[in-house]
């Protein structure tokens, strides 16, 4: 009986390593330039433990419980040459148990690592964000791309001098007549691509996810306004990374931003939904259950990326804010507005006025704000579209016009520290 216990308990032990290696299931890696996402997922919650080393800069995660496998041998694959932050990543054995992850760094970083709870078709995540030392002025980036943009100047001839006339002061040139449509300064827009890294966002029939084809119209529209005069763009995201909502909202407010358009597709249960919607902010709550469900749904992108959002409106003075966001959805809706006509001469509209709901990523007080949703991934017939080259320029030339008309009717404010120089 003893010797039959003894064989049990050998059994059990062999059999430990192979299942603690199976925990790891899957890892992702999402570098960008805010920040770099390590993602380890597993079958069950991990114990882990995160510190630094200096010269070189380093640093170490030590996974409690985990044996070495093919899953874990494989992250340092994932490093990408441009990673603005990890140059290399190993990943050993460290002592029984503990399986030992060491990033090499490019340069000092701040780091913090967390756990998320299964959710969507994720399960137990180990999540390590690596954010630069000094995080970058978003304002002065913008002013400084601006700047390269522009031709050098074209070096004057000698003039002939003569020995009892002075040079002639020179004089600045008049600004051009402001007539009306014409705006006085440049005005900055944010594109926000829904979604991203991993938070796919909604997935058609045919396998396309939203995060791709928000990213791809949102470029070909920072393409169209940047051929515009009077207009220039900043991207809330590039490539495919995950970004807090909060995060996106901050963006648009730190680059003094006077347009703010997310870009989505529609996804519903059944296939036979369909066309384009435009969302503002909502004071109160949804003007319909479909758009209460809506708004939950983007919502729950924080759920995804580990992220308790929190704009911090209570601790601005309630009545002001109340006065700014007034005003504030009411230009959204006017934007709302000329978008959603624009979009109704390339698409069938969901409904054929602006909808309103609290999604996060609209509750900028003081930035006019809008939601497009393109079209419904989740019909066969519109996710096809909305992979077509042709009619993503559409999509994007649509929402284009739509702002220039807002623009027409409602110039920049002049106070932007934004001005055209």
């Amino acid at each position: 009986m003893a010797v039959r216990g003894l064989g049990l308990l050998a059994a059990l032990l062999a059999a430990a390593p192979a299942f603690a290696a199976d925990q790891i299931v899957a890892t992702r890696i999402w570098p960008a330039a805010d920040y770099t996402r390590v993602t380890l997922e597993s079958k069950n919650e991990l114990r882990y433990s995160l510190f630094a080393v200096e010269n070189p800069d380093r640093l170490v995660l030590d996974l409690e419980g985990i044996e070495m496998s093919a899953v874990l041998a494989d992250l340092n694959n994932k490093v990408t040459a441009n990673d603005p932050y990890i140059a290399r990543l190993r990943v050993a054995l460290n002592r029984p148990g503990v399986t030992r992850l060491v990033l090499d760094l490019k340069a000092a970083v701040k780091a913090q690592a967390f756990t998320l709870k299964p959710v969507a078709d994720y399960g137990y995540r180990l999540v390590l964000d690596i954010y630069p030392a000094v995080p970058s002025d978003p304002l002065l980036a913008l002013l400084q791309d601006e700047a390269a943009k522009k031709p050098a100047p074209a070096a004057a001839p000698p003039a002939a001098a003569s020995a009892d006339t002075a040079p002639a002061a020179a004089t600045p040139p008049s600004p051009p007549p402001q007539g009306p449509g014409k705006v006085a300064r440049l005005a900055t827009i944010v594109i926000d691509p829904g979604h991203g890294g991993e938070d796919p966002g909604a997935r058609g029939r045919g396998g396309s996810h939203e995060k791709d084809v928000t990213l791809l119209i949102a470029r070909r529209l920072k393409a169209m306004i940047e051929q515009e005069p009077g207009l220039r763009v900043v991207m809330t995201r590039d490539s495919d990374f995950y970004l807090p909502l909060a995060t996106r909202v901050e963006k648009a407010r730190k680059v003094k931003a006077d347009l703010f358009v997310s870009i989505h597709a529609d996804a519903f249960v059944k296939p036979h939904a369909r066309g384009s919607s435009v969302f503002a902010l909502s004071e109160r709550r949804a003007t319909s259950e479909a758009a209460r469900w809506l708004a939950k749904k983007e919502n729950d992108a924080d759920l995804i990326g580990g992220v308790n959002l929190d704009v911090k409106d209570r601790y601005l003075a309630q009545t002001l804010l109340d006065l700014s966001q007034t005003a504030t959805i009411s230009d959204s809706l006017k934007l709302g507005r000329q978008v959603l006509s624009e979009l109704g001469a390339i698409n069938t509209l969901h409904k054929p006025h602006v909808e309103q709901a609290s999604f996060a990523v609209l509750k900028s007080p003081d930035v006019p704000s809008i939601l497009v949703e393109t079209a419904f991934i989740s019909n066969p017939e519109e996710e096809r579209r909305l992979n077509d080259d042709a009619y993503q320029d559409k999509l994007a030339r649509a929402i284009l016009n739509g702002i220039k008309r807002y623009f027409a009717k409602n110039p920049p404010r002049p106070q932007s520290p934004l001005a055209s120089g």
